[in-house]
């Protein structure tokens, strides 16, 4: 991490949006901040470098691993002619098994500081230069929002840590200490005041940059994290009147032509083609197959797949008639063994019935389209949708004993789904009903292990989770899914136990 920090890493905003003259400057090798923040230019390249960055977190492996495998909602389908180093690493995250050396847990930490990194190039150096004061708001309130979601998800995963808040200049700067839980979050919530008071509302169609929603969005999300409901409230009255909506149908929110649109509050960007800046995550989800074409009109092999796959418990929790099921996830019949599955058939999961003498694999179908290029995808990845805004309200209310107000805002979101609206004010009862409608209406958004962390129900949830899964594959380690309050963080990285001198998570 501490060359992350060190170097400078500005340079991917040069990849989309640089001229040919200003290339022609000079080697990249020999850019530094002294030769580039020189205009307001450079400032748009360089956010687009850190926006960018921000795949590294949302939208890799590490994301779906730690924020959706690891909780109850995915498994994986164990593959015995595949035993490498990265496979197992994501299988033993899954189960608890993980330690300081995963590369799993390792990309996490050290993208999100890449992103911190990029961040703090913009936010040091802006005061350096002559700008009209709302150009430099809105640049400043962008990268603050962007620094806030990366260590948004740093201290969730890790606990308390290195809290960088201006560019690292010199080996001095380097090495910090890790700062308390408490610290990180006041830090996070000085980001995001900023940007919510400097970022314009949003417009729509948007074009995928943080916006006053977005900052307030993740300003509410973090203090209710840390239960402080009436400061949630007031962020979130706020979205609701920004022009947000829900969009008819559930199964339209994720159709290619509709990134970005009124349900959207924050997504992460990515374009099919040849510029780089495609994303391949579903193929990740998809079995092991020498044909996928019959799921994604491409010809090629699926090496890499077989994660993130729904659990037949997590088919179950829908309700019947809840039209977010056959949108969220489809059943692969074919025969074959893992790894080389020959597809026949893709079937809905409402009422499914195993085919004789076929064998069935359930994917994450919401991120899905055709597409031309194998490993080469139009979809986005989102963060925050209006409807997650709405079950957040819901539940800050309910969390105020105020349960008949939060009724409104969860059955907006039943009410798309097909589903009766709930009547229930009881606390109790309606923290359930809430919680498991954000499971289901937010599934395979990498929301669910959060939810479980906030809500003090990880250890049980997970024990039971061990439980069926250990009935349904003898194969488990004995030790896997034995949860305890230590395991509830992932460990910091070995390296930087090691360089930085850092204490490690307790339990690693």
């Amino acid at each position: 991490m501490k060359r992350k920090i060190y170097i400078s890493i500005l340079f991917a905003g040069l990849l989309s949006s640089c001229s040919q003259d200003f290339l022609e400057l000079s080697p990249e090798s020999s850019i530094t901040d002294g030769t580039f923040f020189k205009e307001q230019s450079h400032f748009e390249q360089a956010l687009v470098g850190a926006y960018a960055a921000l795949r590294g977190i949302k939208g890799s492996r590490s994301a779906y691993v730690m924020g959706e495998m690891r909780s109850d909602n995915t498994f994986y389908e164990y593959n015995s002619t595949d035993r490498g180093v990265q496979y197992i690493n994501m299988e033993l995250a899954d189960g608890f098994l993980d330690d300081a050396s995963s590369n799993v847990t390792n990309e996490m930490y050290n993208n999100a500081y890449s992103v911190i990194s990029r961040a703090n190039s913009i936010i040091t150096n802006i005061p350096n230069i002559t700008l009209a004061q709302d150009v430099s708001d809105r640049i400043l309130g962008e990268a603050r929002f962007i620094r806030a979601l990366a260590y948004f998800d740093l201290v969730r995963f890790y606990g308390g840590l290195p809290l960088y808040l201006d560019q690292v200049k010199g080996v001095e700067d380097a090495y910090l200490e890790r700062s308390t839980v408490e610290q990180v979050y006041a830090a996070i919530e000085d980001d995001l005041t900023f940007a919510a008071e400097k970022l314009a509302n949003p417009t729509f169609p948007q074009v995928g940059k943080a916006t006053k929603g977005a900052a307030k969005m993740l300003l509410s999300d973090v203090y209710i994290t840390q239960k402080k409901y009436p400061l949630a409230e007031t962020q979130l009255r706020d979205i609701m009147g920004m022009g947000y909506d829900l969009l008819p149908d559930y199964g339209d929110v994720f159709e290619l032509g509709n990134k970005n649109s009124k349900e959207s509050i924050f997504e992460i960007q990515y374009q099919q083609g040849n510029q780089g800046q495609n994303s391949a995550m579903v193929y990740a989800f998809l079995p092991i197959t020498d044909n996928a074409s019959m799921l994604t009109g491409t010809v090629g092999r699926v090496s890499a797949g077989g994660w993130n796959v729904p659990t037949q418990e997590m088919v179950n929790t829908y309700e019947a008639g809840d039209q977010r099921l056959p949108n969220s996830i489809s059943i692969i019949e074919g025969t074959g063994p893992v790894g080389a599955l020959v597809i026949d058939a893709v079937k809905s999961p409402v009422g499914y019935v195993p085919t004789p003498g076929k064998r069935s694999y359930r994917f994450i179908n919401k991120y899905l389209h055709p597409h031309s290029l194998i490993n080469n995808t139009d979809d986005n990845v989102p963060v925050y949708r209006f409807s997650e805004a709405l079950l957040a309200m819901a539940e800050t209310l309910n969390e105020q004993d105020k349960g008949a107000q939060a009724l409104e805002y969860l059955n907006r979101v039943r009410k798309r789904a097909g589903l009766a609206a709930v009547t229930v004010t009881a606390k109790e009862q309606l923290r359930a009903i809430i919680l498991h409608e954000r499971r289901v209406e937010l599934a395979f958004e990498n929301k669910r292990w959060f939810d479980l962390l906030r809500t003090g129900q990880a250890i049980d949830v997970m024990t039971k989770n061990g439980e069926y899964l250990k009935a349904l594959y003898p194969n488990l380690p004995a030790n896997s899914y034995k949860l305890t309050a230590d395991r509830l963080l992932f460990p910091i990285p070995l390296r930087e136990i090691q360089i930085a001198k850092l204490q490690q998570n307790p339990g690693y």
